[in-house]
C-alpha cells in the first residue's frame, strides 16, 4: 500500500475512533428501549392485548403530585410513552395536546415520561411548547413499559372505561387524522 493512502486510511480511522470515544453530556437513552425511526409515523393498531387490564404504576408530575394508572377508570383513557429524546414522539406531542383538546372531557389523555432524568427534562419541555392540554406525567422507575411489554417509543394504548385494553400503537401516528379520531370513537362507544 503506497505511503499515502497508508497514512490517509490511519487518520480516518484515528478520526472515527475519536468520535466514539467522546463522551456527552447527554446521558444515554434508558437500556432495552428503542427510538422508533425518523419517519414519526410509522405506528400500526395492534390489538393483541385487547382485554388486558391497565397496569397499576404510580406516576408523578413536577410539583410531586401522584396518580396510579389503575385508578383511571370511568371513561376511556389513552396513555401516551414518550421521551424527549426520541424524534417521533416530539412529533407526536403537539397533536396529542389538540387531540386532548378536542377530547375533553370524554377521553383522558395521558403522556407518560420516560426520561431518566425526570422532572429535569420534562418541566423545561412543557414550558417551552406550552401544552394546554396535557399534564406533565413521569414514570420514575419507567415500570410503564415493562409492564406493556414494551421495547420501543412512543407507544400509545387506548384503554375503556373499565380499564381494559381497546388498541394500541407502538411508533408514532398521527392523532390529527380521521382515522385516529374513528380507532378513539370505538372506546367512547362502549
Amino acid at each position: 500500500m503506497p505511503r499515502f493512502a497508508s497514512l490517509s486510511l490511519t487518520c480516518a480511522l484515528a478520526l472515527v475512533l475519536a468520535g466514539c470515544d467522546r463522551e456527552s453530556a447527554e446521558p444515554a437513552q434508558p437500556a432495552g428501549i428503542e427510538v422508533a425511526g425518523a419517519e414519526e409515523f410509522t405506528g400500526k393498531i395492534d390489538r393483541a392485548f385487547a382485554g388486558q387490564a391497565i397496569p397499576a404504576v404510580e406516576l408523578s408530575d413536577p410539583s410531586g403530585g401522584k396518580l396510579v394508572t389503575a385508578s383511571l377508570t370511568g371513561k376511556p383513557v389513552l396513555v401516551n410513552l414518550w421521551a424527549t429524546w426520541c424524534v417521533p414522539c416530539i412529533a407526536e406531542m403537539p397533536l396529542l395536546d389538540d387531540l386532548a383538546g378536542d377530547l375533553g372531557d370524554s377521553v383522558a389523555v395521558v403522556t407518560v415520561s420516560q426520561d431518566m432524568q425526570g422532572a429535569e427534562k420534562v418541566a423545561p419541555f412543557f414550558a417551552e411548547n406550552k401544552f394546554a392540554h396535557l399534564p406533565p406525567w413521569m414514570d420514575p422507575d419507567n415500570a410503564l413499559p415493562t409492564a406493556f411489554g414494551a421495547n420501543s417509543l412512543p407507544l400509545t394504548v387506548l384503554y375503556d372505561a373499565q380499564g381494559k385494553e381497546v388498541w394500541r400503537v407502538a411508533g408514532g401516528f398521527d392523532w390529527s387524522s380521521a382515522e385516529a379520531r374513528e380507532m378513539i370513537a370505538e372506546a367512547t362507544a362502549t
